[in-house]
């Protein structure tokens, strides 16, 4: 059953990983790691500088018009909700590192290959939906505090966002809007993906496994959420060129955290 399979996995029996509790130090040890995996294997710069320039580029030009201003920070942010789908071939990196494989930039295409990947497809495309809602809905914030009016420029924009009581109320009610978002995928995906690749339990059973990962982690987790938040902020400052070294980083360290919140399987 194909379709049963994306839910539960091949053999139609849902499966409950076992969560571990972490603390901070296993957030620090799965960076550490993920950067390690990054300075052994450089030649992924090769797949982030294809990928994130173009991003950038096609960013400008939607936003280039007065209209469209408003949503360049939406965009910009939303990137953080679905940063894992960039980052699956990142994770093929680091299993195969893990497991002593030869480990190239190519291999991130290996992904496709994956018994779970209508699973990861539908993780994907849940992900996409949640993107399209958080635009959707920071449309709506801005509509609401300024009405169908259209910047006059991107300048007087950021101006009038930082000096106004109606640019702060944007900022306040946009910025809790984008963590209820930020949160829910946190909560839903964060180690959904790498489980995937891993072990093809199935889409429900990997976005499942996150939230128990999540729950029983909650302050750790709350930290790792902030500390993805913060370097991809810091990435995205110089025109998105420092994710060619975050995204990389961060997605070899998820790799590292999925394997030191999950128990292996039981033989």
């Amino acid at each position: 059953m194909a379709g049963f399979h994306v839910i539960a996995g091949p053999d139609d029996r849902i499966v409950h990983p076992d969560i571990r509790r972490i603390g901070f130090s296993d957030l620090t040890d799965a960076l550490r790691r993920g950067l390690d995996d990054f300075m052994a294997k450089p030649s992924h710069i090769m797949f982030i500088c294809i990928v994130y320039p173009l991003v950038g580029v096609v960013l400008a030009a939607w936003t280039s018009g007065s209209n469209a201003l408003p949503m360049l920070f939406p965009l910009m942010s939303g990137f953080a909700l679905i940063g894992p789908i960039a980052a699956i071939g990142l994770y093929e990196i680091s299993r195969r590192r893990e497991a002593g494989l030869e480990a190239s930039w190519w291999h991130t295409l290996d992904v496709r290959h994956s018994p779970a990947i209508p699973a990861i497809v539908a993780v994907g495309a849940f992900l996409l939906v949640v993107f399209i809602a958080w635009l959707l809905v920071a449309r709506g914030v801005y509509m609401a505090v300024y009405g169908d009016v259209a910047p006059p420029s991107l300048g007087g924009f950021i101006s009038e966002v930082l000096t106004t009581g109606q640019g702060w109320q944007l900022i306040i009610f946009g910025c809790l809007a984008g963590f209820v978002f930020a949160a829910f995928v946190l909560c839903t995906t964060v180690i959904a993906f790498p489980l995937l690749l891993d072990r093809d339990v199935g889409a429900y059973e990997a976005m499942a496994t996150s939230f128990r990962a999540v729950a029983a982690n909650p302050v750790t987790m709350a930290a790792w959420g902030l500390i993805v938040a913060a370097l991809l902020a810091i990435g995205s400052l110089p025109v998105f060129a420092g994710l060619i070294i975050v995204i990389p980083v961060l997605g070899h360290a998820t790799w590292h955290l999925y394997r030191k919140l999950v128990e292996p399987p039981h033989e």
